[in-house]
């Protein structure tokens, strides 16, 4: 077995300018930003299912009930709790539809313009949705579903602007472990925000939401003012033209052929190989690349589980515990710190094999066995926190290894000549299909606990 380029080109450190550095820093707390306010909500349920419940809290025979209950959306925390799982999952449909459209305009705009006004105002949607409504004590419906609509379709152009753009800068040398330490940003997103939500959460669960918000405005001016999108815009050589150096240039990481000619491409999206700038290819020729569709499908089932915990655990651990809502927001990051440990580590091992199905095959296998062994935690936060690190290194792991070593690997095959006007789009395709995936799984966590209360 041959080593990766990694080990025969010396260490991979050695292969990055501080350039490298800031964007890895920058789009990693970008898209952070962007999964904190995401994880606030599903941090402050509990919360907002009590503001939204009034009625059920009223102890006193001296107030009516229609003055205590003059601002509640429903009549017991049942019918709150469904309405909660409802908007997840118009968020995901909508973060679904969001991603498809936003790959294709990330392939012909600006990437740092589309990334930096998603932020910007998603940021403000989630003030309003969070912070503002209860500063008013304004509650409707249809203004909280019109919300996390818009919601979901801005917060879909963060993944495939910053996917793309790293796919610009970092080479398929030592890609897995590179993309592997860096799709922790989802999980330290996650980390970050209940960390926030928890601290703040006494004051009232719109803070929650106001700090996440500000914090996330910020990043947009910074992304804006800050970011590079290609090695070419200060006059660098691109990463294509350092990967023709290498003897495996055309040999992507996620193909099982042995040689060049076991690939039978249909179509070539560059006719003349002596043309430089390339076309955005279309959103079918992307879906007809080879694995696109496959990764795809497998994403959508691997997401459904993985935003399962992502928007339930800490509502799972406060009502089926009875633990304080800031102690399971707190504890809930033991599935974050599994995903960052599997995510890097395995994408290191798919690195030295070259391959990566492998090992998310094996990952996936093994995590069958990390669920049902989750599902049987006693009630005892060590052991829980134990069980939960180690479902999330077999669960978040290949999610993460899915959503960017591989995305970049699919939109950098031979057929496209490894045009960076492919990978938003290619991008924008698998997240967009595993966001529908995890839409349709939200409905579960919902009608468990309604059938179960």
């Amino acid at each position: 077995m041959a080593w990766p380029s990694i080990f025969q080109r010396g260490t991979l450190l050695s292969q990055f300018s501080h350039h490298h550095v800031v964007v890895f820093l920058l789009t990693f707390f970008s898209y952070s930003l962007l999964h904190a306010s995401r994880k606030t909500f599903s941090n402050v349920k509990v919360s907002i299912s009590k503001q939204w419940t009034p009625s059920a809290f009223n102890t006193s025979i001296e107030l009516p009930v229609e003055i205590w209950s003059s601002n509640h959306l429903f009549p017991n925390a049942e019918e709150a709790t469904l309405f909660l799982g409802t908007l997840d999952t118009i968020f995901l449909f909508s973060y679904a539809v969001g991603l498809f459209i936003s790959g294709i305009i990330g392939d012909r705009l600006n990437l740092r313009w589309v990334l930096s006004f998603g932020m910007c105002s998603s940021a403000l949607v989630v003030f309003v949705f969070g912070t503002l409504t209860e500063w008013l004590h304004f509650y409707n419906k249809g203004l909280y579903c019109s919300l996390w609509i818009v919601n979901g379709l801005l917060q879909s152009t963060g993944w495939p602007c910053v996917v793309a753009v790293m796919g610009s800068w970092f080479g398929k040398a030592g890609r897995g472990v590179v993309f592997g330490l860096w799709s922790a940003c989802a999980s330290v997103g996650n980390i970050l925000g209940a960390c926030l939500a928890s601290s703040v959460l006494q004051y009232g669960y719109e803070y929650a939401f106001l700090v996440t918000a500000a914090v996330q405005f910020a990043g947009g001016i910074i992304i804006f003012f800050g970011l590079l999108v290609s090695p070419e815009e200060i006059g660098l050589p691109g990463i294509e033209a350092e990967e023709n150096f290498e003897e495996d240039s055309h040999r992507p990481l996620i193909s099982g052929a042995e040689n060049e000619d076991e690939a039978e491409p249909n179509y070539s999206i560059q006719e003349d190989k002596t043309i430089t700038q390339v076309k955005a290819i279309s959103f079918y020729q992307a879906c007809c690349l080879p694995g696109v569709i496959a990764y795809s499908l497998a994403y959508a089932c691997l997401k459904l589980v993985n935003y399962s915990f992502f928007f339930w655990l800490p509502f799972y651990l406060s009502n089926n515990f009875g633990w304080k809502e800031a102690e399971a927001d707190r504890l809930s990051i033991w599935y974050d710190v599994g995903g960052i440990i599997g995510g890097t580590l395995q994408g290191f091992i798919s690195d030295v094999l070259q391959k990566r199905a492998p090992v998310l095959a094996l990952s996936l296998l093994l995590a069958i066995g990390s669920l049902v062994g989750y599902s049987r935690s006693p009630n005892d936060k060590s052991i829980n926190a134990l069980l939960m690190a180690v479902t999330g290194f077999f669960i978040g792991g290949p999610s993460n290894m899915i959503s960017s070593a591989i995305s970049a690997d699919l939109g950098r095959q031979e057929l496209i000549q490894g045009s960076s006007e492919a990978l938003a789009t290619v991008t924008g395709i698998v997240d967009g299909t595993g966001s529908i995936g995890a839409a349709v799984g939200q409905i579960l966590p919902v009608w468990k606990e309604a059938n179960t209360s």
